[in-house]
């Protein structure tokens, strides 16, 4: 049974994951404000120019703080206007963007039941984002809990950076995660604790290291101008990230939201988007 084992791992070690890559397609814009009309529609100009990229095909529309008050009545404007993507702030119609400390229920809602995907961006009057925040899509970085097969987030990713631009690919494995599991090991006289630890570390970060080297081959054969990096590393999840925002200069992260298994924002999407804040972040 032994030599059986040992082979079925150097099978599954052999085995990859391969990037499939697939166009990204946003034909239409919903800007949603909390402001009057004027303001509103200045706030819209700054993010077509933020979002150049998508093209000169987009039709943009903006939705006024006039039109809706609540999340219960911003629903019905956006299912009407049916986008392909929804660009708006944290804490509409509320004077908590004072508070780095949470959402919205506009925000909340927009995440977890509309369709298409959500650009959260800086509140225009909170003042906390960075110099380079909302200028281009230079520097786009893919977060996930899990990197290898995730094709839909990559291709996001790829699909905004300007051309010319970087994609990040990052996996971050959570220190606090692997010691817990090191520490069961440890007390299992059968396996080598040392031997364990250096394998498996080795192995987790190995697996999406081979995976953006697919994403990079894929994007290339596919013409896509931009530069693919890996950015895979072990640490504690939200301050790593907050840390990737200052050391890259990133312009964009993209991560999911939406979870299968339950109505709450999906895994380490909610601490991230409640505590990043001076970037754009793509809610998928």
């Amino acid at each position: 049974m032994a030599q059986i084992d040992q082979f079925e791992s150097a099978f599954k070690s052999a085995s990859k994951t391969l990037y499939e890559h697939a166009e990204v397609e946003i034909a239409s814009v919903l800007v949603v404000t909390d402001l009057a009309t004027a303001k509103a529609e200045a706030y819209a100009g700054r993010i077509r120019g933020f979002l150049e990229t998508l093209g000169d095909d987009v039709s943009w529309r903006t939705v006024l703080g006039e039109e809706y008050g609540s999340a219960e009545a911003l629903l019905p404007l956006v299912e009407q206007a049916n986008p392909d993507l929804v660009v708006t702030y944290r804490n509409l119609h509320t004077t908590s963007w004072r508070f780095p400390h949470s959402l919205g229920s506009c925000v909340n809602v927009l995440t977890q039941v509309s369709r298409p995907p959500v650009l959260l961006v800086p509140h225009p009057l909170a003042g906390r984002e960075l110099d380079h925040a909302l200028q281009n899509t230079d520097r786009v970085m893919c977060v996930a809990g899990h990197l290898t097969g995730d094709h839909g987030l990559v291709n996001h990713g790829a699909y905004f950076t300007c051309p010319g631009g970087t994609l990040f690919l990052a996996h971050v494995e959570d220190d606090t995660v692997f010691e817990r599991y090191m520490e069961t090991i440890s007390k299992i006289p059968e396996i080598d604790t040392k031997v364990a630890r250096e394998t498996i570390a080795e192995q987790l970060l190995k697996e999406p290291v081979d995976y953006i080297e697919s994403c990079r081959a894929v994007l290339r054969e596919a013409g896509v101008d931009l530069t693919v990096e890996d950015v895979v590393t072990r640490g504690h999840l939200v301050s790593t990230y907050r840390d990737f925002v200052q050391e890259y200069e990133l312009d964009l992260l993209v991560l999911h939201t939406k979870d299968e298994d339950q109505l709450a924002m999906h895994g380490l999407a909610y601490p991230l988007t409640v505590e990043l804040r001076a970037i754009p972040l793509l809610l998928l």
